[in-house]
Order: C-alpha cells, then structure tokens, then sequence
C-alpha cells in the first residue's frame, strides 16, 4: 500500500487510473478488438498520383542529390577516406547478413523475428496485445525491434549515394520482406507506437530517395502505403498510452509521425485529423517535455538527442511545406542546442555517458561516432537558423551551404581562453567550461519520474578524455544485478548511504521517494580564498555549492551536500561531501569511476572529518559504453563512519591548463 500511495503521488491519478484501465482492456480482450489483424487491402492513390503531390520533402529524388553533390553543395565536414571505409565496412557486413545494432556490435540477422541473442523466435500470428515487452524467456524486445525500425537504410542509401551503386532493389525487398512476416496488428513489431511510428518516417525516406527507380513499381506501392496507412491506424489508437502512461520521447516520435503522414500523405481518410491532431499534441509534448532552460525531462543525453533529431524533421518539413509551428517549439529546440552543446566536449563531439541510453540514433545520416553529438546538432542549429549546415545530416535535409560561402564552425582552439560556467536550475544541471576542461555536475529535483539515482554526481573532461566517467546503462531488460548496478547510485560518482541508493529501486524502470528537494549554483564569476592574501599563495578558484535530500528508504530529512571546487588554470578539483540526519549504523561511501586515462596520469586523495587521510577501496566496477556492452574496469570507493569526506583530484604531476 505505501508503495502505491508513493506512485499516486509521484505519477498522479492520471496515470494510475490510465494503466489500471489500459490493463483491464488488454485483459479483457477490449483492446485486441480496436486493433483488426489483416484488414482487406484497399487504394489509395496510384504511385504516379503520389509522385505529382504538390508535397515537398527534403529533396525530391535521388538524381537532385546527385546534382546538388555536383554543384558543391555535398557536405565537407566528416565525408573522407575513413568515413568511406567505414561505411563500405558495414555494407559488406550486411551483405554477410550481419547488422550493427544499436551502434555497437553486429549480430547474424536471419528474419524479422527472432532474437539475435538467444534465438528466441517469436509468433507473428498472435495479437501484438499478447506480446509481452519484458520476458526473461524472450529477452530483451529490442532485439527484435532493432532491424524492423529500419534505421539500417540509411547506410544502404548513403552508400547508394556516395559510391554511385544503385541499392533500391536491396531496399525494397527488405521492406516486401517485412510486410510478408508482420501479419498487421500481428507479432513484436506491432508492439511498440514508437517503433511502428519511426518504420513509418524510415520508409518516407526511402519512398522519396527511390521515387524514380524501376523498383518501385505500382504493386510494390500499393502494398507499402496499405501497410503504412494501418500502422499510422495504430498509433493513433494508441497515443493516450505514450502520452499518458509513457510521456517522453515515444509520445514525441509518435505525435510528429501523425502530423508528417498527415502532412506528406494527405490521400488517407484520417490524413487531415492526423495533421492537425499531431501538430497540436507535438507542440504539446515539445514544451512539456523540454524544460525553459532547453533540458529534457528524460534525464537523458541520448534521448535528448532523439528529440533532436525529431524536432530537425519536423522543423524542416513544415517550412518546406509552408507550416510553422507555435514559437515555444523553436524557442525549445534553440534552448536544446545550447543545453547540449554545454556539456559537449568540444574536442570529440561527445557528452557525458549520462542517463538512460539504449544505442537509439533514429537516423544515421553519417558516419560519425555514436557518441559524437555534432553532426545532428549542427543539423538542428541550421535548421532554426543558427549556423549553417556543415556534415553530412544536415546535406540530407537541404540544410548544406554553397561551399564557395559556407562559412566554418567555430574550431576548438578558439574558444581556449574561454572561461564559461552555466546552470541549468530547472532540469538540474551544472557545468563549467575552462581551456580544454570541462566539468559537469547534476544535481535537480524530479517533478518527471527519475531513471536512475546518480544525483551531485561528477563527471571530468580534460583535452577529449571523459576521466571521471558515468558508468552508463547497460541493457534495460537483463539480471537484476545489472539494472541495480547501472541505475542505481552504485555506477556514478556520488555518495552511497551503505548499500542504499538515493531513491528506492522498483520494477523495471519505477523509483519510489524521488528526490523531491534539490538546489545547486555556482557563482557568478571566479572568487579567491582569502582576497587579503596574495593570488600566488591562494589561486581563483570556482565553487559549486549543491544539496539533496535524499535516502527517504533510510530515514526522514537526510541530506547530502557536496561542494565543488575547481581551481583555475589547473587540473586540480576539491570535492567535498556531508551526510547530515543519516543513521549512524551506515557508512558513508564516496564512490568514483575513473578512464584508464585518469589512472595514468591522474591522482586521487582523501581525508576524513578529523584530517586523516583515507585509502580507497578498489572494488569491481562496470562501464557500459554502448548499449549491450559492458567492461570490467576499476572503481574506487572511501567509505567512513563519519559525515564528512573531502577529496582532491589532480594531475601527476601537477601541470597547468
């Protein structure tokens, strides 16, 4: 009861009468009957009445790319020889039948089916409403789920592109396959709006690339836009369950799908409601789910990211057809770029290892790094206007400059003397930029559910090497050892209360007693120690000061403080940590995850309130990179009876910025 009455608080009424009906529905066979399998087939339009459509996409076909790559208007930045054999790397690869899942390791891909990692196959003839999403016999869904979204196109495409060797016959039949094995409403990959939703834009893309090949002959087009009207059919059904139950970025996905088919496909029935309904709910989604100082209520890099590149399509799309949406999503998404881009290393393009991240890059429209944020933000920033379009997305979306006027991004190098701190008070965020340093620090209450306990945790960059690190998150649907270690405060670098997270670990991705009380800031501008003394003997120095309250599981009013102090134009930290109103039965323990690079080059040390210095325990630790690969690696731990434990962090030698 008390956990119940914990998730009516946090949730609200709303959502918990939603599930608790959603759930009688699909018990009771309700639900099953909204959703028919295998309805008649019926037209639409032909496919020359689709290609006349006075609609406007981000190109028209593949021959106007090829004239627009001929004329200097293919994208500099990023397209060179090992982008090249990248990209012939993985084509060869799936040649071989082996697809790259999630951006990390590639798996044997039979059919549409079966899971990749267990050879669990599921049955496409049952009732999507049958198929549960988590399954210890089944394993993780995303497995499944990761070819059918059909993101793998786009390496088809690309190098359809780039090495002129015509693919629209590979890409067709990978769609007539799909179609053939996904019975509508039938199997896994009707299970998931989202998934369904992004297939959807994925096909857009192809149908538009391939508007003039032979391959896409009258039948072909006719069984693909039956297929996608039924899917669209779905999501519609189903928004209340994103945007309710869910509430993140699958009611985004989904919401701007609607509009787009509506928009791009205005021969449907339901294509004007779905146009005007998904516009509607988007704007919706976009200013309740981005924050008003551009964070995302996902608390999520990556998912962040996601939203990115939506917002990149559907911002584009609109002006391209004469649309435009409310200010506050143009306003939000300008806010998400300089959100990001804030806690971005300026050298690799990457940002902290930070929240939930399941391998998602909806469109990888280059061969960039999974980790390298720039070219989808550089696709965004030119899409509202901020800069101009300098790799290879924003060369897909029409964004790419002349190269004979396209003016350069800002360099790394030039932003050296920059000195710059920001908070983020309303997502939780604090990072401060000096040289080639850049340290991250997140400390926020949750008025959206958490995914994993890692407040005032602390994260380090020194010249493109993430040395304090997140531990990241693994897989989402394996041992329970797992999903504790990578979710809970155990995997970043904060304090523990003995074995006990911030927040109390329920099932799947619920926590109970969120942190509901949180602050943090840094000053101004740097201040010194001791101004009557001199600037040799006490150096400027900035300090962040943050608070939660926290371990609620444990005891009533417990705080956690931490204060950060970086001193300028060095490699050198303080961070110092209080527990007040803790039990006195549990030990405190201040945890760190350090690179291989901090251990070579980077020490840490350790006093307890009395002066005396701690030795830290090394234990085993996990790092997970990319989703479905994790490492052992050292994790350091200093644990004291005491209240109180503060640490130095510095070069070995001491060496300035």
């Amino acid at each position: 009861m008390v956990f119940l009455f914990n998730l009516l608080v946090n949730m609200g009424p709303r959502y918990v009468w939603f599930r608790l009906r959603y759930e009688l529905r699909r018990r009771t066979g309700l639900l099953k009957a909204q959703y028919p399998m295998n309805p008649s087939a019926k037209e639409f339009v032909t496919l020359r009445q689709w290609k006349e459509l006075p609609r406007t996409f981000f190109f028209k076909n593949k021959e106007e790319l090829i004239k627009k790559g001929s004329d200097g208007l293919e994208p500099s930045d990023g397209w060179n020889d090992e982008a090249s054999d990248s990209l012939k790397a993985q084509i060869a690869e799936f040649q071989k039948g082996n697809l790259l899942f999630f951006s990390a390791s590639y798996y044997p891909v039979t059919d549409w089916l079966t899971n990749p990692l267990n050879g669990y196959r599921y049955d496409a003839t049952a009732h999507w409403t049958q198929i549960p999403d988590f399954s210890p016999t089944a394993g993780d869904i995303k497995y499944v789920w990761e070819k059918s979204r059909f993101a793998f196109i786009y390496p088809l495409i690309r190098y359809d592109f780039h090495e002129k060797e015509d693919l629209s016959e590979t890409v067709f039949n990978e769609l007539d396959s799909w179609i053939t094995a996904n019975p509508i409403n039938g199997g896994p990959n009707w299970r998931c709006s989202q998934e369904i939703s992004l297939r959807v834009l994925n096909w857009t893309f192809a149908l538009h690339y391939y508007k003039n090949s032979p391959a896409l002959t009258e039948a072909r087009f006719q069984r693909i836009m039956h297929v996608m009207y039924w899917q669209m059919r779905h999501v519609e059904a189903n928004i209340d369950f994103s945007r309710i139950a869910v509430r993140n970025n699958h009611a985004i996905t989904e919401t701007l799908t609607l509009y787009l088919t509506g928009l791009l496909y205005p021969f449907f029935p339901e294509s004007t409601k779905w146009k005007v309904l998904g516009k509607k709910w988007f704007e919706e989604e976009i200013t309740y789910q981005i924050y008003e100082d551009g964070t995302f209520l996902q608390f999520s890099m990556n998912y962040h990211r996601v939203v990115v590149q939506l917002l990149t399509w559907g911002i584009r799309l609109a002006e391209l057809n004469g649309e435009r949406f409310e200010n506050e999503v143009y306003e939000r998404a300008q806010k998400s770029v300089e959100f990001l881009r804030a806690c971005q290393d300026e050298k690799t393009g990457r940002l902290p290892n930070y929240g939930n991240n399941d391998g998602a890059l909806f469109f990888p429209l280059s061969t960039a790094r999974f980790r390298d944020y720039r070219p989808q933000l550089n696709a965004l920033a030119a899409a509202l206007k901020m800069e101009e379009g300098n790799f290879e997305d924003s060369f897909w979306y029409g964004l790419t400059a002349d190269a004979a006027t396209k003016h350069k991004l800002p360099d790394a190098q030039d932003q050296k003397s920059k000195i710059e701190n920001r908070q983020f008070n309303a997502g939780g965020y604090y990072t401060l930029r000096e040289a080639d340093s850049l340290t991250f620090i997140r400390c926020g209450a949750y008025k959206d559910r958490p995914f994993q306990a890692d407040n005032l945790h602390l994260d380090v960059w020194i010249n493109g090497e993430n040395l304090l690190r997140d531990a990241g998150s693994y897989l989402y649907n394996t041992d329970e050892k797992w999903t504790t270690y990578f979710a809970g405060s155990a995997s970043h670098n904060t304090v523990m209360l003995g074995e006990y997270d911030q927040m109390l670990k329920g099932p799947r991705f619920v926590w109970y007693h969120w942190v509901k009380k949180a602050s943090g800031q840094w000053p101004s501008k740097s201040i010194q120690s001791t101004p009557e003394q001199s600037m040799a003997q006490h150096p400027k120095t900035y300090v962040f000061e943050g608070r939660i309250r926290a371990f609620a599981q444990v005891g009533k009013n417990i705080i956690h403080r931490r204060r950060v102090t970086k001193y300028e134009g060095e490699y050198r930290w303080l961070v110092e940590d209080w527990l007040e109103n803790a039990p006195d039965k549990l030990p405190m323990h201040q945890i760190w995850h350090p690179s291989d690079a901090f251990l070579k080059g980077f020490s840490l040390k350790a006093v307890d309130r009395n002066n005396r210095p701690m030795v830290a325990e090394e234990t085993e630790g996990w790092y997970s990179e990319l989703y479905g690969r994790k490492e052992s690696v050292k994790r350091l731990v200093f644990s004291t009876s005491m209240r109180y434990i503060k640490t130095e962090i510095f070069a070995v030698p001491l060496l300035p910025v």
